[in-house]
This record gives structure tokens, C-alpha cells and sequence, in this order.
């Protein structure tokens, strides 16, 4: 998952990464580090433009031997960090395979299979089942608004979307309520639809969703297998390419 030879940055401001050098700049996070030097460390609630947010736990590594999130971690000198293992690589894929369980991820029908972070993640860390039994919740759907479909069974709750309304549109439309196994999304309107909140779909909310919660309407299935997002390479070398 590592691509590239580090070097220390100018002064010695670098730490380890399952065994090479990584360059930081003061205040970045080993996540953003990592990335920017070419390492892909797993995550889905990271996102470059937002805060660190911590949620899905997919990032976590090993610092001088206790484990913490990369994306909230901030990155210090002589540092220790070990990810590329096969325990880390294990808990995250039973953090995935949780994932699916717990919402109604079928892949084969979803119009955001191949352009699905999930899904993406799931097939690089070699996930072969859900091994766990399926939840099947009942979850609706919003259809209310006239540009963008709310599917609500692929949700997990990576926080995305609140943020980017939030931080960057201005206008919280969207928010997590409930927790624990009852926690789930919800828009912030009299009506709980999206039609009676001020979303647009030019809004950033509108396009950061990883799996396929907030979809266009309209444009479904337009893009034929093998030319989407992760058909040409997979997700690790996507990442540390800086493509989206």
C-alpha cells in the first residue's frame, strides 16, 4: 500500500511509517502526511477539505505501539507508526464487513458501484464475504426533492455530508441523530424531507457522499462499467495520486 522512497523533510521533520520516512509540515495529521508522500492509509470519514472527524475508525494505526486514528493524530517527529499490517488489516476489514450488515448495501443494483468508496475499500483489503448476518433495516427513501434522490440504506454515517453542509454550504441541512445501532441520518427540516430544507444540488453536501446515499436524479447508471472511478485502479493508488 506504500508507493515511492521517502525522505526526511528539510530539518529532520519526519517520522516512520511501517518502516520508511515520511515528511510532515508542522500541524499536518499522519493521515495527510501519509497520503502526501504516497502512503494510502484506509478511511472513508477522512476528507482533505474538512476537519478531522474520527468516525469510522478505519484509519487507525499504531503509534510507538498504541493505537489511535490517523486522520486526528497529529503528526510529530521520531514517531513510530505502523498500518500496512496484517492485525490492522484485519480489524478493518471487520470494520467493513460491518458496514455492510448493518445498512442495505447490494452492489450489483447500486448505480454508484464502481464510483463507491465502500465497495472500493472492501475489494482492496481483499473482503470475500460480509461474514457477519445481514441487519436488513428499513430505511426510506426521499425522493421529495426535485434534482436528488435520498437513499438512505447505503448510510454509514461517515458525517460527510453534515460537515460539508455545515462547513463549507452554510446551511446544515443534514445531521445524525439516535446512537449506537439506532443512530442515522436526517434532514434538518419541519417536514424531515429535502424538498422543505434549502439544498441545492450545486451544494458541496451534494457531491461528498462515499457510497450512494445522495444521488442525482436523472443520471442514473450513465457511466458504463469499466470507465468508472475505481474500475482503472484501485482505491490505494487512486489516494495517493490525490485523484478523487
Amino acid at each position: 500500500m506504500t508507493t515511492g522512497t521517502f525522505q526526511p523533510a528539510e530539518g529532520g521533520q519526519a517520522f516512520t511509517l511501517d518502516g520508511r520516512a515520511v515528511p510532515f509540515a508542522a500541524g499536518q495529521t499522519i493521515i495527510q502526511a501519509a497520503l502526501a508522500a504516497g502512503a494510502y492509509i484506509p478511511h472513508l470519514c477522512h476528507h482533505p477539505e474538512f476537519k478531522p472527524h474520527g468516525s469510522c475508525k478505519l484509519c487507525t494505526v499504531k503509534v510507538n505501539g498504541r493505537q489511535t486514528a490517523a486522520c486526528t493524530m497529529q503528526a510529530q517527529a521520531g514517531m513510530d507508526v505502523e498500518s500496512d499490517t496484517p492485525e490492522l488489516n484485519d480489524e478493518r476489514r471487520a470494520l467493513v464487513q460491518m458496514l455492510f450488515v448493518e445498512g442495505n448495501h447490494f452492489c450489483p443494483s447500486c448505480e454508484k458501484s464502481g464510483d463507491c468508496r465502500l465497495q472500493a475499500t472492501a475489494y482492496d483489503l481483499g473482503m470475500m464475504s460480509p461474514h457477519y448476518d445481514h441487519f436488513y433495516p428499513s430505511r426510506p427513501l426521499d425522493a421529495s426533492h426535485p434534482d436528488v434522490l435520498l437513499d438512505f440504506n447505503r448510510c454509514i454515517l461517515c458525517s460527510l455530508c453534515v460537515r460539508a453542509s455545515r462547513e463549507v454550504d452554510g446551511k446544515s441541512v443534514f445531521g445524525l441523530s439516535g446512537r449506537g445501532i439506532g443512530a442515522h441520518l436526517i434532514v434538518n427540516s419541519r417536514s424531515g424531507r429535502l424538498a422543505d430544507s434549502d439544498f441545492s444540488a450545486a451544494d458541496k453536501a451534494a457531491s461528498v457522499c462515499p457510497v450512494g446515499v445522495i444521488l442525482p436524479k436523472r443520471r442514473g447508471f450513465a457511466v458504463p462499467i469499466g470507465e468508472r472511478t475505481y474500475d482503472a485502479a484501485p482505491i490505494s493508488e487512486r489516494d495517493v495520486r490525490g485523484v478523487s
